[in-house]
Parts: C-alpha cells; structure tokens; sequence
C-alpha cells in the first residue's frame, strides 16, 4: 500500500456558507473534469492522494486555506457535484463526516453491483485503512471522517480526517491504491506528524510474529523517507503572510495577470474581455489542474485566487468566482462538442506565468496586495461568512487647529 502522506491542521468549527458551497461544488466539478479529460481517472486519485494540491485545491476554492475545514467541505462539494455525473465521469465518492463515513461499505457495494468490481475487496480496503490509521497506528487521533473515492477501474484513494482534541489540530491522512501489497506489514511510504514520543504501530516488519507487541518508534527526517513522504504542518496563525508563500511564484502571476498588456493574450481567446483580476483566478485554477507537484509547497497562494470565506487573505469575490466557473464550464462543453482549445488556453495561461517565474525577481509587498484586493473587495461582490463587503468611507480632511 502506498499512502501518499499526511498532514497536520489547525481545527476550525463553523459551516460554510450556501453561496460559498454552492459555487465550491460547481468549479471542484469542472476542475476534476478538466483533469479527467487531460490526464485521466488515475491522475485524479494521485492528486487527491497528495496532502499539498489537496490543501491548495481548497484554497483555490476559497476554503480557508490552512484549517482543517478544507477536508470537509471539499469532500463533500465534490461528493454532492460528483456522484450524480459518476456515470459519466467514471468516479465515485463514498463515506463522510460522522455517521456518513459509516455508510460507505453499503455505498461500495452498491456501486460494485453497477460496475462489476469485488465489492467485499473494496469494502475490506475502506475498513482496513482505517483502522490502520485509528487503531494499528495509535498517533492521539481518532478519526471523524473517511471518504473513499473510486474510479471505475477499480483504482481508489482514501482521505480520512482524526482529531486531537487535547491540543486542537486535526491530521489528514491520505491514500492511494497504487503498488498495494500488504495491509498489515509496512502499508505505509512514512509516518510523520507532530512528535508525541512513543506511539503503537503494529503494522512494523518487527512485529510480524506478534501483532499485539508495543513498538517504540522514532520520527525522523531522513531524505530517503521524505522523497516518497510528503508532510504538510499549517501554522495557527489565519492571516495569510509573506513567509506562507512562495514571492516569486506569486509575484510572477500577479505581473502576467496585472502589468502585461492584453495584446500578449491575443492567442488566449478564451480570456478575451476578461479583466485583469479574473485571469488572476484563472491563472491559479489553471495551476491545480496543470501544475506538477513541485508548485503547491505553499498552499497559501493559491487563497489569491477567490480568498477564504472568514475574509483571509480577503472576502470571496463572488462575482470573479462565477465568472471563472462560466468561463471554465463553456470551456468543457466546447471540448465535449469536439473544441478543446478553450481547455488548452488553461494550460497555455499556466506556461506563461511559469515561464516568467523564470527571470523574476519578487519586489512588492504582499500586505500590500491583500489590502488593495480588500478595499475592492466590494466592486467584485466579495462575502464572507460575517457578511458583504462594504465600500470603504472616503477619508476625512484633516481640520487643523487654529490654537
């Protein structure tokens, strides 16, 4: 078995709100689309089975882009967009929060009676990677949530949530049914996580002749772990800052998306009429469909995209998200029809702003960018969970005293 790695989250309590799940479900739908059609059922599941384009995923949605929060909704966006086209799209998604991760033994079932895949196998590997994760591997976090997502060739990945309530955080563990052998003996690339000193794993080689043994195991950092391991540690602070993103990834964009004239899109016929900050969203969008795995290191920048609902970076600018969803979703139905260059001009967008990352030097100030993105937050129909944004009050003449 390989998982593909974990990752440790501040927990955040609160429900997102209709406006902003309404429009997660629509543009995670039209991004896995956009991936199936480019890359295919199996590119999905190793994307969903990566810790950080899951994390950035969510960001680019407009979750807040460092909480444990992002696990739910965005599992559950794509579930409820996802399993009415699963037909079509050839993917399904099982399980839940709570009492909805325990019906998915009965979901898999019924979906291998439709396709003719071995439903008690599936059934086993959903059960099994759990209680690895809650019980062979004793970490102090016990799972509240367990999504099983399976393609209809039989490939899976799982993304399950625990929680410890001693110290507030929850960790994402995920996995991939590629190159399984064993479920019981080394089903794991790594273990990383906060140390907590001793912890039960019976899943060691070294426990082979008893299951039921205690073994002491270390955390380490060596580079041969961390080549197959990918670990993602967010800090509690919410606002986004300078240090949670990558300068000159972020600053390159912003420069192809702001400064450089419209005639150097003339092939992006797609993003003709599209302003400025729309194709700063594209832009991003177009990087979690098409970006290697190198570039979401730094979930953080892709918040820059559409903002987090409790207002960091900045209120969700529902009029840009829609028309990235209208602009994206004309895009699918041309390809379907036979037209797939609306689709490339995604990845030919993406190029480009990866080809001036090349030569470019960061040289801004990010507090900047989030304060101007807030005081136009109002024009762009922005909402957070606290309500709309409001036009800033022209400054007051400062009055000076005559004594």
């Amino acid at each position: 078995m390989k998982r593909s790695g974990t990752a440790d989250l501040p927990l955040h309590y609160g429900k997102v709100p209709p406006w902003l799940y309404e429009r997660m479900s629509v543009l995670g739908l039209s991004i896995i689309e956009v991936i199936l059609a480019d890359y295919g059922k199996d590119e999905v599941l190793r994307r969903l089975s990566d810790p950080f384009w899951f994390q950035s995923f969510g960001a680019v949605m407009g979750m807040d882009w460092h909480s444990s929060g992002i696990t739910t909704s965005v599992m559950g966006a794509l579930k409820r967009s996802i399993n009415p086209n699963s037909q079509t799209l050839g993917l399904y998604i099982c399980g839940g929060k709570g009492k909805f991760s325990r019906e998915t033994p009965s979901e898999l079932i019924q979906i291998a009676d439709k396709t003719g895949l071995n439903g008690n196998e599936l059934v086993r590997a959903s059960k099994l990677s759990a209680k690895v994760d809650n019980t062979a591997i004793q970490d102090g976090y016990q799972l509240y949530l367990h999504n099983f997502i399976l393609a209809d060739n039989g490939n899976w990945s799982v993304v399950q949530q625990g929680m410890h309530e001693s110290d507030s955080t929850a960790r994402r563990y995920h996995w991939h049914s590629e190159n399984i052998k064993s479920f019981v003996e080394e089903p794991h690339t790594g273990i990383n996580g906060i140390s907590r000193g001793k912890i039960l794993n019976l899943t060691d080689s070294d426990a082979s002749e008893n299951r039921k043994g205690i073994l002491e195991i270390s955390h380490t950092d060596s580079a041969e772990i961390m080549s197959d391991f990918a670990r993602l540690i967010l800090p509690a602070h919410h606002d986004v800052r300078a240090s949670d993103v990558d300068l000159k990834r972020l600053g390159a964009l912003l420069y192809v998306t702001r400064e450089q004239q419209p005639q150097n899109f003339e092939d992006l016929l797609m993003l003709e009429g599209v302003g400025p900050r729309t194709m700063q969203s594209l832009a991003l969008v177009s990087e979690v469909i098409h970006g290697a795995p190198s570039r979401f290191t730094d979930p953080a920048r892709f918040s820059f995209a559409h903002g987090g609902k409790d207002g960091h970076p900045f209120p969700v600018p529902t009029k840009v998200y829609d028309e990235s969803i209208s602009i994206i979703r004309k895009g699918i139905e041309k390809s379907k029809l036979g037209n797939s260059d609306k689709l490339k001009t995604l990845n030919k967008l993406h190029d480009i702003v990866v080809k001036t990352e090349q030569d470019f030097t960061p040289d801004f100030d990010i507090q900047e960018v989030i304060e101007e993105e807030r005081q136009n937050s109002w024009r762009f129909g922005g909402k957070t969970v606290f309500g709309d944004a409001q036009k800033p009050s022209p400054p007051k003449p400062i009055q000076l005293s005559l004594f």
